[in-house]
């Protein structure tokens, strides 16, 4: 499992920050509520308030992962052709996809 790290600094009034990154990985919008989870060790899990339900901690690394690459290597990035549209709908045929219906190992 790969960590990332990020940093910000207090204010004189104890505010802060939050860096990129993490706005980024925790989906943080303006005004965006923040809960911080104290644990025993010392260690203070950050999370966004209401992003239990849709939290993919995988997922969030993943879209991490693309951010630092895309900043990084902006040269990489390649627009998609007609014909790899065309192919990916001559594969896809006319499925039916609910991109909001929950995935169940019920539908294997």
């Amino acid at each position: 499992m790969t960590t990332i790290d990020a940093e910000s600094t207090l204010t004189d009034r104890y505010q802060t920050t939050v860096p990129e990154t993490v706005r980024r990985v925790l989906r943080l919008g303006k005004r965006d509520k923040l809960h911080y989870e104290i644990r025993p060790g010392g260690e203070v899990l950050l999370t966004r308030v209401g992003a239990a339900e849709d939290h993919d901690p995988v997922l969030s690394q993943f879209l991490g992962f693309l951010a630092r690459n895309i900043a990084s290597h902006p040269e990489h990035l390649q627009s998609i052709d007609k014909v790899f549209v065309e192919r990916l709908r001559a594969l896809t045929g006319s499925v039916a996809v609910d991109l909001d219906a929950a995935l169940s190992a019920d539908d294997e």
